[in-house]
């Protein structure tokens, strides 16, 4: 710390490949080879229609066999290639409904009912796609009560607009996404490097150079001169200032563990899955639960480290240290709380430290008190940090470090399943994500361990937050890592009828599967999943406002 044999996706038939290397200095060649049949990987080429075999031909698992599939392969430097697939369309048989809400028993599922008659309409039931892990008998969530099938959004839209005027809140969705066989489409790019060959640099980047900003992925390529670059971890969209369910702090603030040239800038939530780049070769990509240990002494006491470069009091995804409630384990998008908080400021964060109650020290690169002050805010320095205390904590800082005194930090970053301590380079990069997807080539999806947990957080019922964000299609990031040592970056657009509906949690280990990855892990999806190659975004955003800033992205640089 400051202070101090291919498994790619096998044969497709009349694939276009097109290539670029530069052969001298500032000189670039670019080939365009079309191939008629063709067999290999993610690394041989091409593009064409496909005739729809099954998963074994290498074709993505979705939608029935038959579907039509194109792949289009671009190199963009010796051993990075950009694969983009397009496979199936739209079917004539989704129609846009709108959501009133999921009854999980019968009683639910007639209360909502009611209300849908009593606003004049006519109910039509659906039961929701995919198991609820809380139930033993791998049945569904519950019956989701919609209004109506429309054939365009905006009359979907006025539809809405009519029933809340009377009281009713809904969704507007489009069937495609529930999770059902679909025809399409779907549009997915990959990302694939391999180390043996690729001669540039793969790191994970701060979008906005600092923890408390964003950036979208196009922008943070094109400033860096990346050939390419994917959205990376999760982080807090918007500021809020308490905890709950949604996600609360620090607008852009790491919601999970991140280390960016070796330096660790956000702590782990305890146990959930992360990239790990141990270099910045791309060599050895593994895919590892974590979790953080931190500590600070002064003098011959010393007191445990709950955060970095984040607000104290407020723990995205939970899963942390100390005195946290109300669970120490991981809980997607929910804010725990912690009154008892030591958290570091590192200059990552930005200028100044974030404001608020509590006691506060600052320190030099060498690690001595040179500033002492009751509550937050005020500049973080250039070569040192800021210990920032509250409750319990705070009297133990105010007791223990006075001016001069000298302060020792520590980290580490440890494999949960080893025990050890993971080593770092000025090169290593790792970027949180969740869930799991695969381990060593077979589905590991666990969302009750990932923190997906439709139930039992605080006395409240999750079940249709968990229902839409992992049962249902979205748009989806996911890294992985080949049998040979090969990284594959992916997004998948979502939430749009016309382009890409986008893919389940569980389509996604499937999807990173038929790509050839052994280990994967998700990374942010939806308004987040984003790729970019030489600076232009060639994924579709799901916001209905563009491509979104994101707060880190992995950027292969030439």
């Amino acid at each position: 710390m400051r202070l101090f044999p291919s498994t790619g996706a096998p044969a497709t038939t009349g694939l276009r490949r097109t290539g670029r290397a530069a052969v001298a200095a500032g000189l670039l060649v670019v080939t365009v080879l079309t191939v008629l049949v063709l067999t290999g990987g993610p690394g041989t080429t091409g593009t064409a229609a496909d005739d729809g075999r099954d998963r074994a031909s290498g074709h993505l698992p979705l939608g029935p066999a038959e579907l039509a599939e194109q792949r289009t392969v671009t190199v963009l430097a010796p051993g990075v290639e950009h694969l983009a697939i397009r496979r199936g369309g739209a079917s004539p048989d989704e129609r846009w409904t709108l959501t009133v809400g999921l009854g999980t028993s019968e009683a639910e599922v007639a209360e909502l009912r009611r209300r849908v008659r009593e606003a004049g309409h006519t109910p039509v039931l659906s039961d929701v796609v995919g198991a609820d892990p809380g139930r033993r008998d791998g049945t569904g969530p519950g019956t989701l009560v919609r209004v109506g099938a429309y054939a365009g959004e905006r009359e979907a839209e006025q539809v809405r607009e009519e029933l809340a005027e009377r009281g009713v809140r809904t969704r507007v969705q489009h069937t495609s996404g529930d999770g059902r066989t679909a025809t399409g489409p779907w549009s997915v790019h990959v990302l694939v490097i391999d180390p043996a060959e690729f001669e540039g640099r793969l790191t994970a980047d701060l979008a906005a150079g600092t923890v408390a900003g964003r950036e979208t992925v196009s922008s943070l390529v094109g400033r860096t001169g990346a050939l390419a670059g994917v959205n990376g971890g999760f982080f807090v969209l918007g500021e809020r200032d308490r905890p709950g369910q949604g996600i609360a702090g620090t607008e852009g603030d790491l919601a999970g563990v991140s280390v960016i040239r070796g330096e660790l800038l956000s702590e782990a939530v305890n146990g959930r899955p992360a990239l790990v780049l141990p270099d910045g070769s791309g060599a050895e990509a593994t895919i590892r639960r974590l979790r953080t240990r931190l500590s600070v002494r002064v003098g011959g006491a010393s007191h445990e480290v709950t955060g970095l470069n984040r607000r104290p009091g407020l723990i995205v995804n939970c899963g942390g240290v100390g005195a946290q409630t109300p669970l120490a384990r991981p809980a997607h998008d929910w804010t725990c709380g912690n009154a008892h908080e030591l958290i570091a400021i590192t200059p990552e964060f930005g200028a100044r430290a974030p404001g608020g109650a509590g006691h506060q020290i600052v320190l030099d690169g060498d690690g001595r008190v040179t500033g002492v002050r009751d509550g937050g805010g005020g500049p973080v320095p250039a070569d040192g940090l800021v210990l920032r205390a509250t409750g319990d904590a705070a009297t133990w800082l105010r007791r223990h470090a006075t001016i001069g005194s000298s302060v020792e930090v520590t980290e580490d970053v440890v494999d949960v399943g080893t025990g050890s301590v993971l080593p770092r380079s000025a090169g290593t990069s790792v970027v949180n994500g969740g869930p799991l997807l695969l381990r060593d080539g077979a589905l590991a999806l666990d969302p009750e361990r990932d923190g997906w947990s439709p139930r039992d957080i605080a006395a409240t019922d999750r079940t249709e937050w968990f229902t839409d964000w992992y049962l249902r299609r979205k748009a989806r990031s996911a890294a992985g890592v080949t049998a040979d040592g090969r990284l594959l970056l992916m997004t998948a657009d979502g939430d749009q009828p016309d382009r890409g509906i986008g893919l389940t949690i569980g389509e996604t280990a499937e999807v990173m599967r038929s790509l050839g990855a052994v280990d994967a892990v998700n990374l942010d999806g939806g308004g987040s999943a984003a790729m970019a190659v030489d600076g232009t975004l060639v994924s579709s955003p799901s916001d209905a406002a563009g491509e979104r800033p994101v707060a880190d992205a992995l950027l292969v640089l030439p």
